[in-house]
């Protein structure tokens, strides 16, 4: 069964409102695509740093390849008519919508926004599947082994490239830095703080902090009950898919 594969692979997963039945009954074909694709992905920590933590390249070739399987952005357009004449109208944008002979299937990929995204797609797929627009949604974030592997792999991809300055980084063109926080991390070597120390520490507070979209944020949403009713899949990026290739 696709989630159990998905567990194997050290991914987070969580299901509620009778996601799992639902997906396994109607949608087998689809999950069993999707968790292969999950599975495949890999993140290099070079692309991490250097595009600064966030989403553009690395996130958009998981995007890409959920797109060649027809996972596509779908506007739904929901229009209140009273006595034939339209009165109103508003449309819900999900980044991945499956159309399938079952239903639908929404699908949202928060690789690091500010966690309230995580209240919009939520609720987004309630009024969706009050409209029996979606069958199920589905949202896909760091995950909590992830979330907290980042900062001693960060710091030991650095040493293990040899990236110990300012410089270094600067050749590279690896993530534009502001004053301040060239000014911190000088702060901290000025202390006796390596250089990669110092980097990762502030890097990852910046990039990757507490009020971000990741797992802990997530579960913690729905455990309240948002988006509740809708039947919901919840799947977070182990830290097993990141990758130390050196810099390019």
């Amino acid at each position: 069964m696709s989630l159990d594969v998905l567990h194997k692979a050290g991914f987070e997963v969580l299901t509620q409102n009778h996601a799992e039945a639902i997906l396994a009954h109607d949608f087998p074909g689809e999950l069993d695509l999707l968790a292969r694709v999950l599975v495949e992905f890999r993140i290099s920590l070079a692309e991490i740093v250097a595009g600064g933590g966030g989403e553009a390249g690395l996130t958009q070739r998981l995007r890409h390849e959920l797109s060649d399987l027809n996972w596509r952005k779908h506007n739904f357009s929901v229009e209140t008519v009273v006595d034939g004449r339209a009165r109103s109208g508003v449309s819900h944008e999900v980044d991945h919508v499956k159309f399938a002979e079952a239903g639908a299937l929404a699908l949202e990929i928060e690789w690091n926004n500010k966690d309230p995204f995580f209240d919009r797609d939520l609720e987004n797929f309630q009024r969706l599947h009050s409209l029996s627009a979606i069958s199920v949604g589905i949202v896909v974030t760091r995950g909590a082994s992830m979330q907290d592997a980042f900062l001693d792999r960060i710091t030991g991809w650095m040493k293990s490239a040899g990236l110990n300055s300012e410089d270094d980084l600067d050749r590279l063109g690896i993530g534009a830095r502001t004053v301040a926080q060239r000014k911190v991390v000088a702060d901290q070597v000025a202390r006796g703080t390596p250089f990669a120390d110092a980097f990762a520490r502030k890097f990852v507070a910046d990039k990757f902090g507490q009020a971000t979209t990741h797992w802990s944020k997530l579960a913690d949403r729905v455990s309240r009950g948002v988006g509740n009713p809708c039947p919901l899949l919840l799947v977070g990026l182990p830290d097993r898919i990141l990758l130390d290739d050196a810099p390019d």
